[in-house]
């Protein structure tokens, strides 16, 4: 074995990291953090997700995310719509959606450079051993 476990962790923590640096600089411009982004691509692939769903796809709290929802909200970039009981579902604005596919082609830019030295055989490769290792 050339590489030990715990060295390929630590290569795909510190490629996570350089990707957040890299996104938080591209996004900021569009007045988005990552966390901000991260929400409206989720809800354009989910759309009315719960709020505790959302807290767990964008690696939140319930409580935080609470506090970021209402900020969008408030922003016009996403929406409350009443789901099903008590429930509030949640969706992406015009304005919402229009800043989610801008911040996707920086975003795809970001990504892009940052496996630009890989085949795409090789990104069908990793991205199927990284599905492996996380049990998709």
């Amino acid at each position: 074995m050339s590489y030990r476990r715990a060295d390929v962790g630590l290569a795909v923590k510190r490629l996570q990291h350089r990707h957040h640096r890299a996104l938080s600089q591209a996004l900021a411009p569009l007045g988005l953090s990552l966390v901000q982004w991260d929400t409206l691509r989720h809800l354009h692939r989910q759309p009315e997700s719960s709020l505790h769903d959302l807290a767990v796809l964008t690696f939140q709290t319930d409580q935080s995310f609470g506090t970021l929802a209402a900020r969008m909200v408030d922003r016009g970039l996403i929406e409350r719509v009443p789901g099903p009981g008590r429930a509030v579902r949640h969706r992406l604005t015009d304005e919402g959606e229009r800043l989610r596919h801008a911040g996707q082609e920086r975003a795809d830019e970001v990504v892009a450079r940052s496996f630009a030295a890989l085949s795409d055989e090789q990104i069908d490769e990793l991205g199927a051993l990284l599905d492996a290792a996380l049990g998709a």
